[in-house]
């Protein structure tokens, strides 16, 4: 990235995060009232809560909490067991263990109970966080930067400034080296045809059109689908109007690949995330909320996520930062608290998109250099994790621009 290098802290195996967070994790709901008692008092500290739910784990549960456990933000993790749940735990601690990370595994069962399981896990908490503070930070390369994107309470407006912002920060990003992703396939109906020209092979974009298909399929299944009355109230008439703004956040840059949640891409470039599970749908609607969507990204890799929104979001997430662009000037009058970037400037013709787009830039810097998102300070560290079933994707869904 050109101008000011971002800092990251040095990983074991390489990699750089621009934060340095000690991860509880619980490895069934039972065990999610402890996790989160252990990290009440580290109130304000870089210690968050994140966990699957389910007894019984599916393989895409089990690797989105390998890859966020060994996420180049963690320096730490604390794992908690109920103690008989099927969640395989042992190879979720090896993972993070062969990773360099400092791990340790509560049992609640074996602890003792609720009381003892939190004291020792706060017992143990205390010390990674002085051991984590000495891990060295070292300069970012253009090449380290993972950026994720997401839109979520879509207007109008998001269509004409926030979403088109974001993908100018695409743009620069992947221009300069860096690794971007964007998703909600659900949100590319009526718009893939289009959308494929910017693959980099013919294979690629009959895969991506596929994805969207899929997408459809799914959808109808259910009886559900990724348009809400909010959308309706902001001004979008149809799904495929509000793919149209949707999608503006993924820039011009060539599509490098199609990605699956927790899967890593072999090289630099813009990636798009497929996020409906394959199969007969099984497990509901494919992204709950925009929580879900977020963690996702943050499992494939991203440092950070930039957050288009025109009605507004209040919500950020454990682990990775969430920078939020607001794009109704309206909506930020009122919830400015929540915000990170003005991107109804452009809206009232106060600015235009390159200069929001350079200002989206320059906060991702920030973030590595000891800056806070507005959710973070407001305390924000949500996250879900549900169950969903993918197959393996064929080389023409990596394809790679030479």
């Amino acid at each position: 990235m050109t101008g000011q290098a971002m800092q990251g802290w040095l990983r074991a195996d390489g990699h750089k995060g621009i934060c340095n967070t000690v991860v509880v994790a619980y490895l069934v709901e039972c065990a999610h009232h402890v996790a989160c008692e252990i990290t009440c008092p580290f109130e304000g500290q870089d210690v968050h809560v994140i966990g699957f739910p389910g007894c019984f784990p599916n393989d895409y549960a089990q690797g989105m909490m390998e890859a966020l456990c060994t996420h180049q933000t963690v320096g730490a993790v604390l794992l908690v067991s109920l103690g008989c749940e099927n969640f395989q735990k042992r190879r979720l601690l090896e993972a993070i263990e062969t990773s360099g990370r400092p791990a340790h595994l509560i049992s609640i069962q074996d602890a003792g109970g609720t009381r003892a399981s939190v004291t020792a896990g706060r017992n143990w908490v205390t010390d990674p966080i002085r051991q984590i503070a000495n891990v060295p930070k070292a300069e970012m390369t253009p090449a380290d930067p993972v950026i994720g994107t997401i839109c979520g309470g879509s207007e109008a407006t998001s269509g004409i400034a926030g979403n088109p912002a974001a993908g100018r920060a695409f743009d620069r990003l992947v221009a300069e080296g860096a690794t971007c992703i964007f998703e909600e396939t659900g949100e590319l109906i009526g718009f893939e045809h289009v959308k494929a020209e910017g693959a980099v092979s013919p294979e690629l974009g009959d895969a991506l059109v596929e994805t969207v298909q899929k997408a459809v399929r799914y959808y109808d299944t259910m009886g559900d689908g990724s348009f809400s009355q909010g959308n309706a109230e902001g001004g979008l008439s149809t799904i495929e109007e509000k793919s149209l703004g949707a999608y503006a956040k993924s820039g011009a840059s060539p599509i490098s690949g199609i990605v699956k949640p927790g899967e890593r891409p072999p090289t630099a470039g813009l990636y798009l995330m497929d996020v409906v599970p394959d199969g007969t749908p099984r497990f509901g609607f494919p992204n709950i909320n925009d929580t879900a969507e977020i963690v996702e990204l943050i499992a494939w890799g991203a440092h950070a996520v930039i957050f288009a929104t025109g009605r507004g979001s209040a919500v950020g997430s454990a682990i990775s930062p969430v920078l939020k662009v607001c794009a109704n000037p309206e909506t930020f009058a009122r919830m400015g608290e929540d915000m990170d970037v003005n991107a109804g400037r452009v809206v009232r013709d106060a600015a235009g998109l390159d200069e929001v787009d350079a200002e989206i830039r320059d906060k991702l810097v920030a973030l590595a250099h000891g800056s806070r998102t507005a959710s973070e300070d407001l305390g924000h560290h949500e996250f879900a994790l549900t169950s969903k079933v993918f197959e393996p994707l064929g080389p023409a869904c990596l394809q790679v621009a030479g």
